[in-house]
């Protein structure tokens, strides 16, 4: 495991053993609960809102969500990398900011095998497609009611859950984009089986992205290293073109300790390329055109992130070289158009074409962005200031 992974899970660690004592208590979460007509039974969930969520500038902000099998194990320990990886706050911005959901267990022998499993005691194996059944029609349909979600979705599975995560991935129809399948229990999946569900594959699964763990199971390692190596490689062989999925092997980490690096690397592998440095932006056609592509690898439109383009933006505007001043412009103009509910991005368009010595379309642009958020006291400041110099 890496030093900066380990220094990380020492943080959320110690975060989470802080007591309350004058101030209260650190809450990451809350708990909600859903009945499932599917399941004939009470779920509950519970949830992690990024850090933007409630500021009053963000409120036009949707975002993707994360759902984690076994929510009870790793709920702490996912929801702080993600928030680390996402939020201004760390500056690290390797992924989108989004809504980690993490579903509480009642039955994983039951809703995490997709097959009845033959034993020779009776069992209640094979309710995997009732389990996602009720997280795409029921849990979904409630979160995307209650919270600013955006219908970018990524399902996450370990063990037994990554053997959901892997049969959804397979489905020719499923609400999820992306998985996260780490050390999946194939065991029940012998050589035929695995076939006929290859087999039966469509175009569609090509669409999604899946990152595969593999642990060390010391004696009984080659076994299981094949059964994902195979399953790996029979994927690589049906896809026509490039084939959106990793495969990592994990020497050093066991079938319990391989989620938390599993899972950072999986979310990293996703949204490689999301994280780019405006030191890596040579113009506004290479920036686009970049997330153009990460947007074909994923089959999702996603934007250059706001926080970037203002940045690129602004250094251009700060230079001394005319020229830089006047490209900064359509930085400033391609966030307008990519979050048009932003009073950010107009507010920051006004400043450009305060700089430039455009009054008029200064003012124009203060104006909309006093109308998104009455509470931006510099846009009205601007406004006034601008209007008694004309």
């Amino acid at each position: 495991m890496s030093k900066n992974i380990i220094v990380l899970l020492l943080l959320l660690i110690g975060l989470n053993q802080v007591k309350s004592q004058d101030v209260g208590q650190i809450v990451i979460g809350t708990k909600h609960s859903l009945r499932s007509d599917i399941l004939n039974e009470d779920r509950e969930y519970w949830i992690n809102l990024p850090d933007s969520y409630d500021d009053k500038g963000s409120s036009y902000k949707r975002y993707p969500v994360l759902i984690l099998l076994d929510g009870n194990s790793h709920f702490k320990s996912i929801s702080g990398i993600v928030n680390y990886m996402s939020s201004d706050v760390y500056r690290s911005r390797k992924i989108p900011e989004m809504i980690v959901v993490a579903i509480q267990n009642v039955d994983r022998r039951r809703d995490y095998t997709p097959d009845k499993i033959i034993t020779v005691r009776e069992n209640n194996t094979g309710g995997g497609d009732s389990f996602l059944s009720f997280l795409e029609n029921e849990l979904l349909t409630e979160l995307d009611q209650k919270f600013r979600t955006a219908p970018y979705r990524i399902l996450f599975g370990h063990s037994l859950g990554g053997l959901l995560a892997t049969h959804a991935y397979m489905k020719e129809k499923t609400l999820f984009n992306s998985f996260i399948a780490v050390d999946p229990s194939f065991g029940t999946w012998d050589s035929e089986t695995m076939d006929k569900k290859l087999d039966s594959l469509t175009e569609q699964s090509f669409e999604r992205f899946i990152y595969m763990a593999t642990a060390n199971w010391g004696k009984r390692n080659i076994r299981n290293r094949d059964r994902h190596v195979r399953f790996y490689e029979a994927l690589n062989s049906k896809c026509k073109g490039e084939l959106p999925a990793k495969l990592e092997y994990f020497d050093n980490e066991n079938h319990s300790s391989v989620p938390i690096i599993a899972f950072y690397n999986g979310i990293s592998a996703i949204f490689e390329g999301y994280g780019i440095s405006y030191r890596e932006v040579e113009d506004k056609e290479q920036l686009t055109k970049h997330f153009q592509a990460l947007s074909e690898r994923l089959s999702w439109d996603f934007r250059p992130p706001e926080y970037l383009v203002n940045q690129l933006g602004y250094r251009l505007l700060q230079s001394g070289n005319d020229k830089d001043k006047s490209n900064a412009l359509e930085y400033f103009i391609l966030n307008v158009e990519n979050y048009p509910k932003s009073s950010n991005s107009y507010d920051s368009l006004g400043e450009a074409y305060e700089t430039l010595g455009d009054t008029q379309k200064a003012i124009e642009n203060y104006k909309i962005s006093l109308e998104l958020n009455p509470r931006n006291e510099h846009a009205r400041m601007k406004i006034k200031e601008l209007n008694k110099s004309e």
